[in-house]
């Protein structure tokens, strides 16, 4: 059920919660992304320290020191950030929250970023997992994404890593790219895979309105994607993991035994997490809401906020929300929209998910909720039940989103 949003040991559990910081520098932006993200405004790196900083010792106060059992630096390029800053916002975390011990501390990096001494000091701040936008290891296609590295710098960065002490390493990849061969999509799995790397995230290129690379596609510049090359590209892949040891825990994610990422399985778990900095999201109790995406906008209302209230409101309320001034817009979660986030949300891991162990924790029987559903998608080999887990088939991974909707409206 959800959480009474007046109190705030149920808004966040004792069990605790993600915090998700979202760094919005870029020293370039790639032109397939439509992430809140920016180059050329390194003049705000100094102010945007000294705001997200501020904005984490808020929420602790408004949240009265909740647990964390993890942290995620996104962006953005969290790496490009001035020496020191990572050390700064953890510290200001620890003294604002309570994070675990052993909680997941990542952070996003661009292979070029990662010499010797900044995976030391990433070490020495506390990070023990990297996460490496390597995106492919095809120079061509690594030219057609605007990344500002080869294919030697991202091995490179990958060995640099581990010598400085970094044991949980996830590499990402994209395929589905204009121009993508399945032989080079071939040589970049097997030379990945023959590092071992610990996780491993794939993502199919979607063309976002308003990026560069759509306006390429759409004016003919480039070609339109093969679909049907990007799903053996996905199946390929997916066996050539599976034969090397890996775990296919997620739809777009692989890991060796014991190395699944507890962040992410926050979200596909649906359970609260606190997002700060430019245009990040939060889900608490039963209110989804999101900072303003302006990085200058931002800075300014965080500021704003800890003047006016130096000891903010206890507790989450529509009223409260309404006070927290980098926060540009929020939405009431009702119960039929929690519901459905659970189902699809918990349906994205490939073990499946414990219908008895969820519908117990959340107060409400969702076989028997959605039972019209499971067994429509069940006839049409969408889903599957062994036991008391119900998951997705096998050749329902590519289509995950047609079996999402039936349980929206």
């Amino acid at each position: 059920m959800l959480a009474d949003p007046t109190s705030p040991t149920s808004i966040v559990p004792p069990s605790g919660m993600a915090l998700y910081i979202h760094v919005p520098f870029c020293k370039t932006k790639c032109p397939y992304c439509d992430f809140n993200t920016y180059q050329g405004i390194e003049r705000m790196m100094d102010p945007y320290m000294g705001a997200v900083t501020q904005e984490i010792t808020q929420w602790g106060r408004v949240l009265e020191g909740a647990a964390v059992n993890s942290v995620f630096f996104g962006g953005g390029t969290p790496s490009y950030l001035n020496e020191g800053s990572i050390d700064r916002i953890l510290e200001s975390a620890r003294s604002s929250f309570q994070l675990k011990d052993g909680a997941e501390i990542t952070i996003e990096a661009n292979p070029g970023d990662l010499d010797l001494p900044a995976c030391q000091r990433l070490i020495s701040a506390g990070v023990n997992r990297l996460s490496i936008g390597v995106q492919s290891l095809d120079n061509e296609l690594l030219s057609l994404l605007g990344r500002r590295h080869d294919a030697d710098q991202a091995m490179a960065a990958l060995a640099t890593a581990r010598s400085g002490g970094f044991s949980n390493i996830n590499l990402d990849f994209m395929y589905g790219l204009p121009h993508q061969t399945m032989l080079q999509w071939q040589d970049t799995m097997q030379r990945m895979v023959s590092q071992h790397p610990d996780h491993i995230s794939l993502y199919c290129l979607t063309l976002e309105e308003g990026t560069p690379l759509h306006r390429w596609v759409e004016t003919g510049k480039l070609p339109q994607a093969d679909q049907d090359l990007a799903a053996d590209m996905y199946h390929y892949a997916a066996d050539l993991m599976e034969q090397e040891g890996y775990q296919h825990y997620e739809i777009s994610n692989w890991c060796l035994p014991g190395f699944e990422c507890r962040h992410n399985l926050c979200y596909w778990l649906n359970q609260p997490y606190l997002g700060v900095g430019p245009g990040a999201h939060s889900s608490l109790g039963s209110y989804r809401f999101w900072d303003i995406s302006s990085p200058g906008t931002y800075i300014a209302s965080v500021n704003d906020w800890a003047t006016k209230n130096p000891q903010p409101a206890i507790g989450l309320t529509e009223e409260v929300l309404n006070s927290v001034l980098p926060v540009d817009d929020q939405e009431h979660i009702d119960e039929d929209t929690f519901l459905a986030e659970t189902m699809f949300l918990g349906l994205r891991l490939l073990e499946g998910m414990d219908l008895a162990e969820v519908s117990s924790r959340i107060g409400i029987d969702l076989g028997e909720r959605y039972r019209s559903e499971i067994q429509d998608l069940t006839e049409l080999g969408l889903l599957e039940q062994e036991g008391p887990l119900l998951r997705l088939t096998k050749p329902a991974h590519l289509i995950a989103n047609q079996v999402f909707t039936r349980f929206v409206g």
